[in-house]
């Protein structure tokens, strides 16, 4: 029997899966065209993660009440927890060799982004908020690809209109 045997690993450790998959999901909310182009098995793990995390934005654009301001803050410190941290305090530091590192905001951009406009979009769709459209194998090593992307996204409404 296969209880609790949910999910692909993917041949990573579980410290490397989650790291992979909170990479990929700054990556697509991050995105300007809001798609991203990953293998099949990949974009089908990253489906539900990102549909996690847009829902508990949803639930923010809900509140209202006495306690709406820090129920917002807890819902934003949960969906921070779905991408890598990033650090908004640092603006700039010395990395190997005294080069400039690039700043670390990635993570905070995404949670900004998540709450202020995917949020409001989504505010009315209970749920599929993701596509996936199968590309075809990849030469290299004959890997299914696929490209993960948001439903309702500008280019498709362009597209209807």
């Amino acid at each position: 029997m296969r209880h609790l045997k949910a999910h692909r690993k993917l041949g990573r450790t579980t410290s490397h899966r989650m790291s992979m998959l909170r990479n990929l999901a700054t990556s697509l909310i991050n995105s300007e065209k809001e798609s991203i182009v990953t293998t099949l098995p990949k974009a089908k793990e990253l489906r539900p993660y990102v549909e996690k995390v847009i829902t508990i934005s949803r639930h923010a654009q809900e509140l209202s009440g006495e306690n709406a301001a820090a129920e917002a803050v807890h819902l934003r410190r949960r969906a921070a927890q779905f991408f890598h941290a990033g650090n908004s305090q640092q603006k700039t530091s010395t990395g190997v060799f005294g080069k400039e590192r690039a700043e670390r905001t990635a993570g905070v951009k995404a949670v900004k982004r998540l709450f202020d406009e995917l949020g409001v979009r989504y505010k009315d769709r209970n749920g599929g908020y993701t596509r996936i459209i199968k590309l075809g194998r990849r030469s290299g090593d004959n890997a299914e690809m696929a490209i993960i992307e948001l439903v309702d996204n500008a280019a498709e409404l362009e597209a209807k209109k």
